[in-house]
Parts: structure tokens; sequence; C-alpha cells
């Protein structure tokens, strides 16, 4: 096995969107935008009274510790902050990473940001010599789940009553994953169809 290199933090640059990794400088922004709709955390660990503002400080802590590297999605078409991911799950001894915790405004929804948010941070795992890259989503998560296939990650299967979530329930999550060997096909197919916006 290649040993794999740093994940970062770095700035990840696209065609329609920047990753950068999270500092202060962007906490109201990103307050604002997970702000913009409560639907946004339907599906994802936040507690409904304390929202976004109350999962930041840990956020936070975790990327200073270094169990998480968080991006900010700056769209390039008005330089707007319109959502988050992370690498978590950071496995470097497996050559193993966890893209996660990945959220838009709604008008960020259904275009190039998602697909092009993945390009970047599945090249930059592949780069580092990482061997999978995985994702996990609640079941109940339809958009999510066909997301990631038409991204080209593969369905692994379901951990049942996996994850305690706020919304006051135990949640079933779906596995999904992307290998080195794939990297390729699933780079190709990304790339055709950023190419079409």
């Amino acid at each position: 096995m290649t040993p794999v290199t740093s994940l970062g933090p770095r700035t990840l640059k696209g065609k329609f969107v920047t990753l950068e990794p999270l500092e202060a400088r962007h906490h109201d922004g990103l307050l604002k935008a997970a702000a913009s709709d409560p639907d946004i955390w339907r599906y994802i660990p936040v507690d409904p009274d304390k929202k976004f503002a109350g999962r930041l400080p840990w956020m936070v802590k975790e990327n200073e510790a270094g169990r998480l590297i968080t991006f900010v999605v700056r769209r390039h078409a008005d330089d707007a902050i319109v959502g988050s991911t992370s690498y978590l799950a950071i496995q470097p001894m497996d050559a193993r990473v966890e893209i996660g915790f990945t959220w838009y405004v709604p008008d960020a929804q259904g275009g190039p940001v998602n697909p092009e948010c993945k390009y970047l941070l599945l090249a930059n795992a592949f780069a580092a010599h990482y061997n999978r890259v995985e994702f996990k989503t609640d079941a109940k998560n339809k958009r999510s789940q066909a997301a990631l296939k038409k991204l080209g990650a593969k369905e692994e299967g379901t951990l049942r009553g996996h994850m305690w979530m706020p919304q006051g329930y135990f949640r079933d999550s779906v596995y999904f994953s992307v290998l080195a060997a794939e990297w390729p096909d699933v780079k190709a197919a990304l790339e055709r169809r950023l190419s079409a916006f």
C-alpha cells in the first residue's frame, strides 16, 4: 500500500465553486446560509432547537483536533457561501475517509454545486493515495441516495438503528463508496456531467 499523504486542509477550486477550509471569518456567512431553510436539516444530525449554530462550535473543535476537515462551499457566480461539506472518519492507516455532513441552501441544489464538490473532494482524496471514500445517508433520504448513485458510488448496505438523530429517532444509515480503482470511471463521468453546465 502506498502511504497516504495529507488531505489538507487546503483550498480546492473548481469551475463553479471553491471549497475553503473552515475559518472564523466564515462563521457569519455560514450561519446565515444554514438558517435559510429549516428543511436543510431534515436528515442531518442537528438539534432542531439549536440548529446549525449549536453544531458549529463542535465542528470547530473537531477541525482543530484534526478529526474533521470542514469546507465552506463558495459559489463563484455570486461569491456566496451556499453550504458546507467535510471529510470525517479519517483513517490514514486504512487509507479510508468519509465525505459527509454535506448541505446546501435550496438554490444551490440540483445544479453543478454538489457534483463539483464531490469531484474536488474525491480527486483530493485519491491524489493523497486514499483507497476508499465512503458516504452514509439516512435511509429516509431518497434524494441523497439518488445523488450518490448518479455520482457513481456503489451502494453497500444498510446499518439498522445506526445513529440517534436529534430529530427524535434512530436512523438507519445506507452506506456507499468509491474505491481508487473505480475513480477513473467516476471521474470521467463527473467531468462529462459538469461540462454540460
